[in-house]
């Protein structure tokens, strides 16, 4: 459940962005203008056509076999003779036939194997299924009767193998199916040939169990009318069900048919997608759809993230073949819909091929096809042969590659990135005069003033990631994560009392010596290189996937960013160290939060209404929803939220890129004042994220024809950025997401070379010169750089996915344990090295197994990890004491000013 957002809730909303909109006021108004359509993003082509004078519609086609597998088309039905035809006589006939493509360049090669009996008008799914492609295939009919018969198809040594899997509940036809994960879903259709009415049934199997234990679940129905040649489709972990035809049989034994426009969700309660939302399980209907497209090729067609395409059908117009039109004109819809399921709309998604006739024949014509399935092959959608008129099928198959629409910067926009990097090449060569020593290096000597510190801190802390996830998980969900920026007071109170301390007055340069002082050298080596490997596995990612993002957008080359980003911030990160990743920092924040202002600005001009309108909507749609109020472990309730966010001291005070900014500032009372600046700038920056999240919902809800199918939905706001802002403003924002990129690469490799200089040179030789560790420093900072950049490019050869998220997986394992050597470390007297290593240890196994099973919403995992570090290393230190240790100074208990640092 959630908060309403309440009157005075709505005045902050409507504050926020007017100021945006104030800032922007210098902007031309109509250059805030909404661009044009896209372009299609289907290219049709045909693909090689049936063998002989072969012509089906309602049959099954999938792929099988490893790799890119084989293309299968199997059974379907034909209307027998011409001569039949005419007399108005028609025969349908089904086939047990089964052809196979190996290549889209080869021909057809009709299989020695055969289906089970001739079917047709039945279910066909690809299911991918360890690193193999199998055909699911479920009912269908032979006219005589319809079957409940599903069955598995294989691809060994050049034979297919059928498994069977168990019987759905009825025999049907004519209904539709989606492969959510590893489950089928079936809806609707026909029990009998001459049924009085079509099923409203919902079924469910779930393949990845065993064989043996494998069985249909009844699920509760969707709440419209029961139907038939209904549209199914996929996307975000939820079934979507679309339109068909509803008929039934009057007293004098005529039908009554209904062309249905209706669209329903259904979200399973296991695997529910869930960023930020309670866990929204069961059907909810969905917006219409403009028109019917009964019999439309199914499942519909995901793509990107967030879309679902229809391919044409019959929107009412064609009821018999008596209504059938001239047959220079197409009989079904040639139009694809495009519905989009985190705005909840519709458009215009291009057109079918619709050649109309080529020859004499109706045969000879290119029309958009009724009753076929859809299946990907080779990186295209596949509709193969269908229904082209009433009666007639076709031997024509298509397939189609998806295209990226693609914005592209203008040459004021590249100037004004040019300007913005010249004016950091500037500031590195400025502070590399004054940076004479390792302290000036590390820490500044003292000098920045607590105001920059803070900014700086802030920059550190919003990377391009958050400058795009954020906007896009609040465009996905709402304003649940609000919360977490208010939760900053505490945190930061926590720090400044409890751990700002330690680092101030025992006057240390990383955050690790202060481990070798409370437990010994082994545990400062340890969270050192944890710490290390945490930042290695962060740059290469911090540059790859905002360069990505800019690639698909833009079509600005990805290795191009990555090169660009990752010297420059090397080169001024070398030269002037910390002092000038501090004020490149205080730079890049300006223009961080300028492009976001403006980017607002534009964004409130852009939708009809204005601010109101997108207040209205997002109020209508719980877009603005603050907390829910659950005890579910797997959602964002408000006490996970508020457990996750207090566990972020833990990492606060184990993370060297933020304790090194409080030792660049004069004392104790400038660090502290910094934090407090960094929380003053998080809650309006959070404010102001939050409501581009909203207004970026709003904008595409109100223009659904400029949503672009996106690969990730944090690619929104760099969408909108190339499509929308006018030029000169997209190259300002385009150099805000560089400037979120660099303000995080260079804070790494600055805290990363310190901690190499620090914690293992210097502690290691300690007799070594400051000019040496000051060089050894700037050398440590070129190979960081330049191994982030290097990892960068890789990535963007590969498909970074298992390599994103080994990533995420190592700094959350790493992460957790360091946090708890420092909780434990801080507020327990008991726990000694020993048990400070066990806990570490410890961490890694709980977190290892409570993020593999999942049982747990993933915002718990910092806490659940350090947790279990402080209470594992407190036992085992109990259970097996040690020497005793002087605690003075180095815990909460006995912490005093004796011991303060020097300035």
């Amino acid at each position: 459940m959630g908060c309403e957002a309440t009157t005075v809730w709505k005045a902050a909303i409507r504050l926020s962005a007017a100021i945006s909109l104030l800032l922007s006021l210098w902007l031309a108004v109509g250059s805030a203008g909404v661009a044009a359509e896209l372009q299609p993003v289907l290219q049709w082509a045909p693909l090689p056509p049936m063998p002989g004078k072969i012509e089906l519609a309602g049959v099954l086609c999938g792929v099988v076999g490893k790799q890119e597998g084989v293309l299968v088309v199997a059974g379907g039905a034909n209307w027998a003779g011409t001569a039949e035809r005419d007399r108005g006589r028609p025969e349908r006939v089904a086939s047990d036939q089964i052809f196979l493509l190996a290549d889209p360049d080869a021909v057809w090669s009709e299989s020695v194997d055969k289906l089970p009996q001739p079917l047709a008008y039945g279910v066909s799914l690809t299911w991918r299924h360890d690193d193999e492609n199998v055909l699911v295939c479920l009912g269908g009919s032979s006219f005589q009767t319809h079957h409940a018969d599903a069955f598995l198809l294989q691809y060994r040594n050049g034979r297919l193998q059928r498994i069977n899997l168990p019987s759905m509940p009825r025999p049907v036809a004519h209904h539709c199916g989606a492969l959510v994960g590893d489950t089928v879903y079936v809806a609707g259709g026909l029990e009998h040939p001459d049924s009085a009415t079509p099923l409203q049934t919902f079924w469910a199997l779930d393949l990845s169990i065993k064989e043996e234990v494998r069985r249909w679940r009844e699920l509760p129905p969707w709440p419209g009318p029961s139907r038939l040649d209904a549209v199914a489709g996929s996307q975000q972990g939820a079934l979507f069900l679309f339109s068909g035809r509803h008929f039934e049989v009057n007293a004098d034994g005529r039908r009554t048919i209904s062309y249905l426009k209706d669209a329903y969700r259904y979200r399973p309660e296991q695997g529910a997608f869930d960023r930020g939302t309670t866990r929204d399980v069961g059907w909810k209907e969905m917006a219409p759809l403009p028109h019917s497209v009964s019999a439309a090729p199914s499942p519909a067609v995901a793509l990107g993230q967030t879309q679902l395409y229809l391919f044409g059908g019959n929107d009412g117009g064609v009821r018999s073949p008596l209504e059938v039109p001239a047959q220079d004109s197409a009989p079904f819809s040639s139009t694809i819909l495009a519905y989009d399921t985190i705005t909840d709309t519709w458009a215009k998604g291009g057109e079918l091929p619709n050649a109309g006739n080529s020859g004499e024949h109706v045969r000879a014509g290119q029309w958009p096809p009724l009753a076929a399935p859809t299946t990907w092959w080779r990186g295209h959608v596949v509709v193969p042969l269908g229904e082209v008129r009433p009666q007639v099928a076709s031997r024509q198959i298509l397939w189609a590659a998806p295209q990226k629409n693609r914005a592209t910067l203008k040459p004021l926009d590249y100037a004004v990135l040019v300007g913005y990097l010249f004016v950091l090449v500037l500031i590195g060569f400025y502070f590399a005069r004054r940076g004479n020593s390792s302290d000036d290096y590390f820490r500044a000597g003292g000098r920045v003033p607590w105001w920059a510190a803070g900014i700086s801190l802030f920059g550190t802390g919003v990377s391009a990631l958050s400058f795009m996830a954020l906007p896009g998980m609040v465009y996905q969900t709402n304003w649940v994560f609000l919360l977490r920026n208010l939760l900053y007071i505490p945190v930061s109170a926590l720090i400044i009392y409890c751990a700002l301390p330690f680092f101030c007055r025992l006057n240390v340069t990383t955050a690790y010596e202060y481990l070798e002082k409370r437990f010994n050298l082994g545990i400062r080596l340890l969270g050192s290189v944890s710490f290390l490997l945490i930042e290695l596995a962060r740059m290469g990612v911090l540059l790859y996937l905002p360069a990505l993002a800019l690639s698909i957008v833009t079509g600005v080359d990805v290795g191009v960013s990555i090169l660009l980003m990752g010297f420059l911030a090397t080169f001024y990160t070398t030269l002037g160290g910390i002092e000038a990743v501090i004020w490149t920092d205080v730079f890049q924040v300006v223009i961080l939060l300028g492009g976001a202002l403006l980017s607002l600005g534009i964004i409130v001009a852009s939708v009809p209404g204005g601010l109101d309108q997108i207040i209205v909507l997002g109020t209508d749609y719980d877009k603005f929803r603050l907390v829910n109020l659950t005890w579910d472990i797997h959602s964002a309730a408000l006490w996970i939220i508020i457990v996750g966010m207090l566990a972020q001291f833990g990492a606060t005070c184990s993370n060297q890129t933020t304790v090194q900014r409080y030792l660049t500032t004069r004392d104790e009372k400038a660090a502290a004042r910094a934090i407090w600046t960094f929380t003053v700038m998080a809650l309006p920056s959070g404010l102001l994220f939050f409501m581009l999240g909203s207004g970026l919902w709003a904008f595409y809800k109100t223009h659904p024809e400029l949503l672009n199918p996106l690969d990730q939905i944090d690619q929104i706001f760099p969408w909108f950025i190339a499509q929308q802002l006018p030029s000169g403003i997209a190259g300002l924002v385009i150099a805000a997401l560089f400037a979120a990129s660099m303000s995080s690469m260079d804070s790494s490799m600055n805290s990363a070379a310190t901690a190499i200089t620090t914690d293992f040179y210097r502690r290691f030789w300690p007799r070594a010169s400051d000019r040496a560790c000051l060089n050894l420093a700037r050398g440590a900072t070129i190979l960081l750089g330049g191994f982030g950049t290097v990892i960068a490019l890789f990535l963007s050869k590969l498909n970074s996915n298992s390599i994103w998220l080994l990533g995420q997986e190592l700094v959350g394992l790493l992460g957790s344990g360091l946090a708890g050597l420092f909780v434990a470390g801080i507020f327990t007297r008991r726990t000694s090295s020993l048990g400070a290593l066990l806990g570490y240890v410890a961490s890694l196994v709980v977190l290892y197994f409570v993020k593999t099973s999942g049982a747990v919403y993933f915002y718990l995992y910092l806490a659940i990890g350090t947790a279990s570090c402080v209470v594992v290393a407190w036992l085992a230190s109990w259970l097996l004491p040690g020497h005793k240790q002087d605690l003075q100074g180095l815990t909460i208990y006995t912490i005093h000013a004796n011991s303060q640092r020097d300035s």
